[in-house]
């Protein structure tokens, strides 16, 4: 409709302009006015080819460097525009229209500096390139999108406008062209001071992240080449009249239990929900290389739950899920977290990773404290916005021996993050 109002208002201006010049013409007679008549024919002629011209059956393609990114890397497009008639142009504005989802930066580990003033990332992302295509049956126009955010991001309009060059007929249309970016959270490098192992005699803490735990002996076993001096027995060696090691008990993995906090509230810092999102993604990675097996439950406007088992398939549809899930919902977590008891209590080990804490929360990880080994804590914000009421509640989980630690900008911006569990 907009469209249709605009070549009628187009043409009216065309037909007025040249019934004004030929009424001219007529009426005062005379070299001069019969001279600016035929002088402005040409141009009419053109404005009415060019009032005719269909910009809407132009084809137009848009070509992406990478359709799949990690979260804070940048793509260059390409837009190209083909046209069957070489009827000139003295310009065209080819406009991107970017979707919401685009409209922030995501500098790594660098935008945890504005920790405490997040909306710092927001930008209007605006792509306008000028070109002047003139008898070109074909033109294209490159440009870069940097600092891509978390997320699946949809681009699905290319906004075309050209005009001529007295500015008299002007032409617009949008075409409908669909490409998706998708930025995977980033995998931050985290340490972990402390690595629980379990064993079918009870549980023990090791320091050692990568050291195979050959404490406990099941029995004795012929020598082989690649056996460690260490593990001969010397009195058995002597009883049999043969080399014979020490054979250990194999480990046993621990199953871990991921809770991810994906809720809405009033004081949410979204850059604290993105680095919860990152650090729920590498903790994951690392237990995964370490032979612990873990899950993953997010709970916000819809709870997702990725059971504690070590494939594939299952590892693909957690980072397909932590790179589009965004917070949402109208209940709070604590209450939605009570109702999930049962997942709950699926692992030996039960990891919290929050961003927002109340008395109702607390009392909740004090519950599964006690039916599960250990429980830990994850408090991600900005330094500034800790309340007392939030330090209260730190402290009262950190009396019921319950591990917690806080995660502020200090911590985010460093390469490698610290984390120590239990």
């Amino acid at each position: 409709m907009k469209g249709s109002f605009r070549t009628i208002a187009n043409a009216s201006v065309v037909i007025i302009l040249f019934a004004v010049l030929f009424s001219y013409a007529m009426f005062q007679g005379g070299f001069v006015s019969w001279f600016l008549f035929f002088s402005f024919l040409p141009i009419f002629i053109y404005l009415l080819g060019f009032l005719f011209h269909p910009i809407k059956k132009w084809k137009v393609t848009r070509d992406l460097s990478r359709h799949i990114v990690q979260a804070g890397d940048g793509i260059t497009a390409a837009i190209r525009i083909e046209r069957h008639l070489p009827f000139p142009l003295y310009y065209c504005i080819i406009e991107e229209v970017f979707p919401h989802s685009l409209m922030k930066l995501d500098s790594r580990i660098d935008k945890y500096h504005y920790m405490d003033q997040p909306y710092k990332l927001n930008v209007a992302r605006q792509i306008k390139k000028l070109s002047f295509p003139l008898f070109r049956r074909d033109f294209q126009l490159s440009y870069s999108i940097q600092q891509i955010p978390r997320g699946e991001h949809q681009l699905q309009q290319i906004r075309v406008k050209t005009g001529d060059i007295f500015g008299f007929v002007k032409k617009e249309h949008i075409f409908e062209i669909q490409d998706e970016i998708i930025a995977h959270p980033a995998n931050r490098s985290l340490h972990l001071t402390e690595r629980i192992s379990s064993f079918e005699q009870g549980s023990v803490t090791s320091n050692a992240l990568n050291l195979a735990n050959t404490n406990v002996a099941a029995g004795v076993r012929e020598y082989v080449p690649g056996d460690r001096f260490s593990w001969i027995d010397w009195k058995q060696t002597a009883r049999k009249n043969t080399v014979m090691t020490k054979e250990f008990e194999q480990e046993k993995s621990t199953d871990i239990l991921l809770i991810l906090d994906s809720c809405q509230h009033d004081k949410l810092n979204p850059l604290a929900f993105e680095a919860a999102v990152e650090v729920s993604l590498s903790l994951l990675e690392v237990f995964r290389k370490q032979d612990n097996q873990a899950g993953l439950l997010s709970i916000g406007d819809e709870t997702v739950y990725f059971p504690i088992e070590e494939n594939k398939e299952n590892r693909w549809k957690v980072n397909q899920f932590l790179t589009r899930v965004q917070p949402g919902g109208d209940r709070p977590f604590s209450i939605k977290l009570k109702e999930e008891k049962n997942k709950v209590e699926a692992g030996d080990i039960v990891i919290f990773i929050v961003s927002h804490l109340d008395d109702f929360l607390k009392r909740t990880i004090l519950q599964v404290h006690q039916r599960s080994k250990r429980a830990a804590v994850f408090f991600i914000c900005s330094q500034s916005t800790i309340t007392k009421e939030e330090q209260r509640l730190i402290q009262q989980i950190k009396t019921a021996s319950i591990g917690i630690q806080i995660l502020t900008e200090q911590q985010l911006v460093k390469d490698t993050i610290e984390v120590t569990i239990g």
